[in-house]
């Protein structure tokens, strides 16, 4: 980790007048939720369910609520890391605008943050695919792993699943258009902990950069997207974080 590259990153972001942060999976890792794609992910022993399938197949939805039981207890326990906390006080602070995010644990809200875009949904509510209301996951996980079928929904008695994005399921056409309006805004673009390999999310760098932004890649492994960067970090990311609080005046604790 140069101190010089920190250094550059530190002052950028306090010149910036229209930051933006966007985080994938990776930031999460340091809260202790496994990447779905690493050897300790649910996708190392599992398949995906797709939309389709869950909609047509009974079979498929029992899949997918087993799947996500294995993975919501790591969900609960899970607590919001330092680089998850920094964004919440950067935003505070009017550093970034805001949080767009691949991810689905709803850490971001936890640490502080007040504008955060999922764009891939959130596991932590249930959706109806009927009657589109919403609740919260924990009662229903917990009845699915108590009697071993899948719920329906409590107020219409309809298709539930949780209210994150399936393979081959839209991504929220209102989420897509602001996080592409900021990045074709951003003078700034920060990645947290994505692979950038997950489209469409994986282009909003690329605009940002197209449209004038500095691009700063923060990821344990090498991405696609490193060679358009202006800064590249492959390093933990708790510590790049706290190292360019530390030079910003922004240190969070923890």
């Amino acid at each position: 980790m140069e101190q010089a590259a920190i250094q550059q990153v530190a002052d950028w972001i306090q010149g910036a007048r229209r930051a933006v942060a966007f985080t994938g999976a990776g930031i999460s890792t340091e809260s202790g939720i496994p990447d779905f794609r690493s050897p300790g992910g649910v996708w190392a022993t599992s398949q995906p369910v797709y939309y389709d399938e869950y909609l047509a197949d009974p079979a498929a939805r029992q899949e997918y609520w087993r799947q996500k039981s294995i993975t919501h207890d790591e969900f609960l326990k899970a607590r919001p890391n330092v680089a998850h906390r920094l964004l919440a006080a950067w935003e505070q602070r009017g550093r970034i605008r805001g949080v767009i995010t691949q991810n689905i644990d709803g850490l971001h809200q936890e640490a502080g943050s007040q504008r955060v875009w999922e764009l891939h949904g959130t596991a932590r509510q249930i959706a109806c695919l009927d009657c589109s209301s919403r609740f919260d996951a924990d009662p229903l996980v917990r009845q699915f792993l108590e009697t071993g079928k899948v719920p329906p929904c409590p107020d219409c008695g309809g298709l539930i699943k949780h209210a994150t994005i399936s393979f081959g399921q839209s991504l929220p056409s209102d989420v897509l258009e602001e996080s592409i309006r900021l990045a074709d805004e951003a003078d700034l673009f920060l990645v947290f902990g994505s692979s950038l390999v997950v489209e469409p999310a994986a282009s909003l760098p690329v605009m940002a950069q197209r449209a004038g932004a500095k691009l700063v890649i923060v990821n344990r492994d090498s991405t696609p997207l490193d060679g358009i960067a202006d800064v590249v970090f492959n390093d933990p990311i708790g510590e790049v974080a706290s190292a360019i609080a530390e030079l910003t005046g922004d240190t969070v604790d923890g």
